[in-house]
């Protein structure tokens, strides 16, 4: 058995939005190392483009705002102008809204929603037939949806359509492998746990004091996500479908504690 290429990703062309900054940018620079020609994307275009000329030459910018049907649409038509077939999507897009339960507003509960929980689905849908033209039996395409561990369990703060949007993802990804996967195309989770982050202020802004109440004892690092995202994106994670992976540090699964500021 030679493993020696089973992470690389050599040829393969890679989607990944909300790619501009930490966690989609991490997972674009660790499938660039491994020989992936990446897109990303992200609302704001400065931002993308700069991300993109940071990566280097295999790193090419798509901006555009995909919370809406219409956006993951011209995402998808814009793709199409440059690739004739799509090997991984990265579904990372992602926001978080907090308030107070007695005045948690409609336009937080939308906000999330549509780009937490529907823009993968349809950004999915509108890059199927791509998805469809790279796929196959011994080397099947790829979609990955980053969750989260709230997804999964219960933070302190006021963030409820951020738990059901996320919780909603990992079923929402069971349910699309088990459709796509008799394309080829496998469809996954990554839930991460406490990593620094514009989004995870706690974890950017006070890790020592969040790493004491992790298992592992620190935060994540963007080796640990970009790691696991190539795993699920090569031939190492060819017979994984369905699965949510939770890189948290044990804080789904070896923590003694009710919950945990991740």
């Amino acid at each position: 058995m030679d493993t020696s290429k089973f992470f690389r990703l050599d040829g393969r062309v890679a989607l990944v939005t909300g790619g501009s900054r930490n966690i989609g940018k991490w997972i674009a620079e660790g499938f660039i190392a491994q020989g992936a020609k990446v897109y990303i994307s992200s609302r704001k275009a400065d931002a993308c483009f700069a991300t993109a000329e940071e990566l280097g030459p295999n790193c090419i910018a798509l901006p555009q705002d995909v919370s809406t049907v219409t956006g993951c649409q011209a995402l998808a038509a814009q793709f199409a102008e440059h690739e004739t077939s799509l090997d991984i999507l990265v579904n990372n897009a992602g926001v978080a809204w907090g308030a107070p339960f007695e005045t948690f507003p409609e336009s937080g509960w939308d906000k999330v929603m549509d780009l937490n929980l529907k823009s993968p689905f349809f950004l999915t849908q509108a890059l199927h037939e791509l998805l469809k033209a790279s796929a196959r039996s011994d080397q099947p395409a790829k979609v990955i949806n980053i969750s989260s561990v709230d997804g999964e369990r219960l933070n302190p703060w006021d963030t409820y359509s951020y738990h059901a949007s996320k919780s909603a993802l990992i079923y929402l990804t069971k349910r699309l492998a088990a459709r796509l996967v008799t394309d080829h195309i496998n469809v996954t989770s990554l839930a991460p746990g406490a990593f620094a982050s514009d989004m995870n202020k706690a974890a950017r802004d006070h890790g020592e004091d969040v790493a004491k109440r992790i298992p592992s004892g620190r935060i994540g690092n963007p080796e640990d996500m970009a790691a696991t995202a190539i795993y699920l994106a090569s031939k190492a994670g060819d017979y994984v479908v369905g699965s949510t992976i939770f890189v948290d540090g044990g804080i789904v699964n070896a923590s003694l504690g009710n919950s945990i500021d991740a």
